[in-house]
């Protein structure tokens, strides 16, 4: 029966000759093996939330959602170790079980943590780095069908390669991951003006442990969101508030507008200015990843870049000028987060205090003309694309970005000589 595996945001899809859902090691490592003799290639796909073609293929496609366990936790040390499909929002539930959390997280938790990490995926704190920082070692079924355990002690080099890896490396099996002891978080998000964030944007970053703001297009109305630990015990809300924040506000309410402004583009910057208005203040107390990640039930298409974070000032000034040209018709807003250097070889963040920036289309909308202006202008602050969202570069753009591009190119020649996690979008961003 032929399958058809469609990403979250429904712009990319791909009908695979093979489409397995393996439960072990042993099952991936047959069908990697099965696949080099039959001349397929071979992905594999998580929750499938990246934007990207990066999971697509005509060949082998390995679902890991079978393979999502907790393998073995040691609170001690806060060394645990799971298998690579387990999604972000098991994750953190199974976590909480032993008093352990992750020390950061993006705001949705719906993707697997192997296609998380693999692609960069961020949260926001300006001293913390990405998701696979928390990575101590990788479980890796390489291009013979052979299984390699890939950690600094063993290979610091392949480490810094395997830990943002885009899938070319091999197929991600287990993790281990180093853990926090699980913490409460002091969540405040309130109103303020562009220029007033604008100004105290250095300062906000470095004086709380996450700080992050959305800027409205056609609006100078910015929404702040700052989220630190306490050690105020946590006060989940009710299951009510809970459904009448998260579900009828933020994606029933907010998805009416978005519909309204794909019917009427004209009407744009006025939506825009009304939900500008209508988010307002709020503050919670509550256990991280319930602060953190929130659902998101309104599709989008998203592109977001890393830069430079002394251009970022004049980045989301131009971005917001930009979105609010008339020139496109933009009824998301802009996010702005801020990440702590990197050393993994192909992180977004590598080597450099960094600050993303995240446009988003609503699904149906046209997407590419804004994304590519957005794009011409990080371009010109040596931005690099988030490996998950979309993008338009090039494996001859990207090199001159990343130090370390040549590096990982040899350790996935060694990794996979016979190109047998290759497809068309690793070799636009990678080469042959």
């Amino acid at each position: 029966m032929t399958q058809v595996f469609t990403n979250w945001a429904g712009v990319e899809s791909c009908t695979p000759s093979e489409y397995l859902r393996p439960h072990t090691t042993e099952e991936v490592q047959a069908a990697v093996t099965a696949a080099g003799k039959a001349g397929r290639a071979v992905r594999a796909v998580g929750a499938g939330h990246s934007f990207t073609s990066t999971a697509m293929t005509d060949g082998t496609l390995l679902s890991l959602e079978n393979m999502n366990r907790v393998l073995d936790v040691d609170t001690s040390s806060g060394l645990t170790r799971v298998e690579a499909g387990i999604t972000l929002h098991d994750l953190n539930h199974r976590l909480a079980e032993h008093g352990l959390a992750l020390e950061n997280l993006g705001d949705v938790d719906v993707q697997s943590i192997a296609g998380a990490t693999q692609t960069g995926t961020h949260g926001t704190g300006a001293g913390l780095r990405n998701l696979s920082a928390s990575i101590e070692s990788l479980e890796i079924v390489s291009g013979d069908g052979s299984v390699v355990e890939v950690s600094a002690e063993s290979d610091p080099n392949d480490w810094r390669a395997a830990r943002v890896g885009l899938g070319a490396l091999g197929i991600v099996t287990a993790a281990t991951l180093r853990l926090a002891p699980s913490f409460v978080l002091h969540g405040v998000d309130r109103p303020s003006t562009m220029a007033e964030v604008l100004d105290g944007m250095d300062r906000l970053a470095a004086g709380n442990d996450h700080f992050e703001f959305y800027l409205f297009p056609h609006s100078d109305r910015v929404q702040t969101r700052v989220n630190n630990r306490t050690e105020r015990p946590a006060k989940p809300r009710t299951r009510v508030a809970e459904w009448l924040n998260d579900i009828v506000l933020l994606n029933r309410a907010f998805g009416l507008t978005q519909g309204v402004a794909k019917r009427f583009p004209s009407r744009i910057p006025a939506v825009n200015r009304f939900v500008a208005r209508a988010w307002g203040t709020s503050e919670r107390f509550d256990v991280s990843y319930r602060i953190f990640a929130s659902p998101r039930l309104v599709r989008f298409v998203e592109m977001e870049y890393a830069i430079p974070r002394p251009h970022a000032r004049e980045a989301i000034t131009a971005v917001h000028a930009l979105a609010s040209s008339g020139r496109f018709d933009v009824s998301f807003p802009i996010e702005v987060r801020f990440v702590a250097p990197d050393d993994a070889l192909l992180s977004p963040a590598w080597g450099r205090e960094t600050c993303y920036i995240a446009v988003h289309i609503y699904r149906g909308m046209e997407w590419e003309p804004y994304f590519r202006a957005v794009e011409e202008i990080m371009d010109s602050f040596d931005g690099r694309p988030h490996w998950g969202k979309r993008h338009f570069q090039t494996a001859a753009t990207l090199a001159p970005r990343y130090e370390g591009f040549e590096r990982f190119l040899a350790v996935r020649d060694r990794f996979d000589p016979g190109r047998r996690f290759a497809n068309p979008y690793l070799e636009a961003v990678l080469g042959p």
